[in-house]
């Protein structure tokens, strides 16, 4: 990918080590993509539009952290939740629910859960042969399973809907392996938090909801 490697180029400067995490480098880098992630989830879980400029900051300097660590899957898909992210801002702004109203937090329906859990278990496969067939990455398939359920957590969160937080507790608990195992123990952390801080919103969206 010609442009992730002028952009890694480009950010040099930040992968200089800012400190070291249990026998690891942690990169200036992976400092900042931590603090606009961990904001960006703060402000999800007030259903603040704010959430998504900071999504956009923390996909792209998270692309670059992963392609840095071959994880090739991670990468590519902070691009794809820089697009979703433009996408869900306008939601947010704009979009309407089924009733033509303004969208609000609702409950996805049954046969909704269904075609995606389909769809994503459909998907894992093929993203994970795609990464071992054309990367050099040492976990594709490992790699592949929270990339394709991360985006569908993404579609679910721009139409603001509560199972969008369950997804990411799958996501990141799954996650929390994936980086430990590459030694992004900052970035291990951040995605424990995650976890605590998903069910915190699932359990906030369940009540607005219902409100």
């Amino acid at each position: 990918m010609p442009a992730l490697d002028a952009l890694l180029a480009a950010a040099q400067p930040l992968l200089a080590t800012a400190f070291t995490l249990w026998g690891s480098p942690v990169t200036w880098l992976e400092v900042v993509a931590f603090t606009a992630a961990v904001l960006m989830v703060l402000a999800n879980l007030r259903v603040n539009p704010i959430a998504w400029p900071l999504a956009i900051l923390s996909s792209l300097l998270y692309a670059l952290l992963f392609a840095d660590s071959k994880l090739y899957g991670e990468a590519a898909l902070q691009f794809v939740f820089i697009a979703a992210a433009c996408w869900g801002w306008w939601q947010w702004q704009r979009g309407r629910g089924d009733d033509g109203a303004p969208l609000r937090v609702h409950h996805l329906s049954r046969r909704g859960i269904a075609l995606l859990t389909a769809a994503t278990l459909a998907a894992w496969p093929l993203v994970g042969a795609l990464l071992d067939r054309a990367t050099d990455s040492d976990v594709p398939y490992f790699d592949a399973l929270p990339t394709v359920a991360s985006l569908a957590g993404q579609l679910l969160l721009a139409r603001k809907c509560v199972e969008n937080w369950p997804v990411w507790v799958g996501v990141n608990l799954v996650s929390v392996a994936l980086f430990a195992t590459k030694g992004l123990w900052l970035t291990t952390l951040l995605y424990a938090v995650f976890v605590g801080l998903s069910f915190v919103g699932w359990r906030a969206w369940r009540r607005l909801a219902v409100a």
